[in-house]
C-alpha cells in the first residue's frame, strides 16, 4: 500500500509532472501533481549511527553511517534529525522500532542498520521505515565487500533508501573521471584523474606532460576515452581504467582527432575528425579501426552524444550559421535542428532516460547549463554564470554535473553538480581545480 512518505518523498524527486496514488479509501482515479515553481521542504529522517557487530566494526559503523546520511542530505530531497534530538536509542538490529519516540521528534524515515568486519571483509545491513505508517518500506537489504571498499557499501545503502522513497534511480555507488588541473591560467597542468560520485577516493590516470581534454566513460565504466595533445597535435586514446594501459585510436596522418564518446554497444566510438581545414563527425569500430564519415558539410560539426538505444545522434553544429544543436541517425543522414532559442549551443549531451539533452548555452554574455526534449520543446536553463560548460548526467538521468570557471586572471575551474528542476546547485569537492567530467554507469 501507498504509504504517507512514499507520496511526499515522490513528489519531492519528480519531474515537473508525475502521478501518485491516493489512500486506499480515497483512490478513485489516480492524482495528477504538477509542480512548476517553489521549493519544497526536505523530508526529515533519523539514521542513528549503525550498530557494530563486534569491537573491530565500531570505527567502520560509525564512517559508514555519516556518508549514508551525506548522500540522502546532499541530493537537497533529505533533512537528517541529528543524534542529539534522538529519543529512542538502537542498540540492536533486532530490536523492535518504537515509532512513537521518532514521530516525536518529527522524523519521517528511520534507518537502522549493523556492521560487521571479518579479517578483510565487510557485511553491512540495513532496514528502512515510514514513521508514519508504522511500517518496514521493503525488505531489509545486505551488502558485503572489502573493508578498503566501505564508503561503496554506504553508497549502496544510501541508494537502495533514495530509491525506495522516490521511486528514481541510485546514482551514488558511481564514479567521475575529469580533468584534474593546476597551476596559472598560461601554463595550465592538466591530467587525468577519478573518483567516487562525491569527491573521495581520487586517483590520478595520466601525468601532467601533456594536455589532457574530455575524458569519456565507456557504458561498463572500464574504459575512458580521452584526447590528449602529447603529439603536439589532438589525437584520441583509449584508457583501461584498472591497469591505466592505453593506446591510440588510429586517424588518418595529418588529422586532428577529438571529442570522442562511446556508443551503448562500448564497441564503436563517435567523434570529430578535422582534416583540410574541415570537421566532420566519423564513427569507428574500436577493434577493427574501420571508421565511417557520417557528416559532410564545411561546416563545424563535433560533440556528438549516441541516444541511450544508439539509434540516434544528438550533436553541435554550425551549418546554419550560429552553433545548434541537431540530430541525426546513428549511421549518418540528414540531421534535424532541435534548438531554436537566442544564443549559441554546444556540448549536447543525452540523458540515460532518453527523454532530454543536457547542453551548454551562451546568451547575452552568460553561459548556461539548460535541458531540452529531443524536439527542442520545454528548454529550462539551470545554471547562469561567467563560464558554465560540458555538462554530464548521473545514472539515473536526475543529475548533471558541470564545470564552471570563475573571472579574473586568478580563475579557476570547479566541478558542480545540479538536479534537474534547477535546484540544488553545489559545488563537487575535488583535490584542486577541475573540469570535463563525465559520470560513470553505477558500479557493479
Amino acid at each position: 500500500m501507498t504509504t504517507h512518505l512514499t507520496r511526499l518523498l515522490t513528489l519531492l524527486a519528480a519531474l515537473p509532472v508525475l502521478s501518485a496514488t491516493l489512500p486506499e479509501e480515497a483512490r478513485a482515479e489516480p492524482l495528477r501533481i504538477e509542480i512548476t515553481e517553489g521549493v519544497i521542504e526536505p523530508l526529515p529522517f533519523a539514521v542513528p549511527t549503525f550498530v557494530p557487530e563486534g569491537g573491530a566494526a565500531a570505527d567502520m559503523a560509525n564512517q559508514i553511517t555519516r556518508v549514508v546520511s551525506e548522500d540522502l542530505t546532499g541530493t537537497g530531497l533529505f533533512r537528517e534529525i541529528p543524534a542529539s534530538a534522538h529519543i529512542a536509542k538502537i542498540t540492536s538490529f533486532s530490536s523492535p522500532v518504537q515509532y512513537a519516540d521518532w514521530k516525536a521528534i518529527n522524523a519521517q524515515a528511520l534507518i537502522t542498520g549493523a556492521v560487521s568486519v571479518n579479517g578483510q571483509q565487510i557485511t553491512v545491513k540495513f532496514r528502512l521505515y515510514d514513521v508514519f505508517s508504522g511500517a518496514e518500506m521493503g525488505d531489509g537489504l545486505q551488502f558485503s565487500g572489502t573493508t578498503a571498499g566501505w564508503r561503496r557499501m554506504a553508497h549502496k545503502v544510501a541508494d537502495a533508501v533514495y530509491s525506495r522513497i522516490t521511486g528514481e534511480g541510485p546514482y551514488f555507488d558511481s564514479r567521475v573521471v575529469y580533468v584534474s588541473e593546476n597551476g596559472p591560467k598560461n601554463d595550465r597542468k592538466k591530467r587525468l584523474a577519478i573518483m567516487d560520485y562525491d569527491g573521495a577516493n581520487t586517483q590520478y590516470l595520466t601525468d601532467s606532460s601533456s594536455i589532457v581534454l574530455a575524458p569519456r566513460f565507456s557504458p561498463t565504466g572500464d574504459r575512458v576515452l580521452y584526447t590528449s595533445y602529447e603529439t603536439g597535435f589532438p589525437k584520441i586514446y583509449v584508457l583501461d581504467v584498472a591497469s591505466v594501459g592505453r593506446r591510440t585510436l588510429a586517424t588518418p596522418q595529418g588529422t586532428m582527432s577529438f571529442a570522442p564518446r562511446f556508443a551503448p554497444n562500448g564497441q564503436t566510438v563517435v567523434y570529430s575528425l578535422e582534416q583540410g581545414g574541415n570537421t566532420d563527425i566519423y564513427s569507428m569500430d574500436i577493434n577493427s579501426g574501420q571508421s565511417v564519415r557520417l557528416t559532410n558539410t564545411p561546416s563545424i560539426e563535433t560533440a556528438p552524444s549516441f541516444s541511450p538505444d544508439g539509434s540516434r545522434i544528438v550533436f553541435e553544429s554550425d551549418r546554419s550559421g550560429t552553433q545548434q544543436l541537431y540530430v541525426m541517425p546513428a549511421g549518418g543522414g540528414e540531421p534535424t535542428r532541435i534548438s531554436f532559442g537566442q544564443g549559441r549551443y554546444g556540448t549536447p549531451v543525452w540523458s540515460p532516460r532518453g527523454d532530454l539533452v543536457a547542453f551548454t548555452k551562451q546568451s547575452k554574455g552568460r553561459f548556461h547549463i539548460g535541458v531540452m526534449r529531443l524536439d527542442g520543446s520545454e528548454e529550462r536553463l539551470l545554471t547562469a554564470s561567467f563560464l558554465d560548460e560540458g555538462p554530464t548526467w548521473a545514472p539515473n538521468g536526475r543529475v548533471i554535473m558541470f564545470t564552471r570557471e570563475s573571472q579574473g586572471e586568478q580563475g579557476a575551474a570547479s566541478l558542480y553538480s545540479v538536479d534537474i528542476s534547477g535546484r540544488n546547485l553545489k559545488k563537487v569537492r575535488t583535490e584542486g581545480s577541475a573540469s570535463d567530467p563525465s559520470w560513470s554507469p553505477l558500479q557493479k
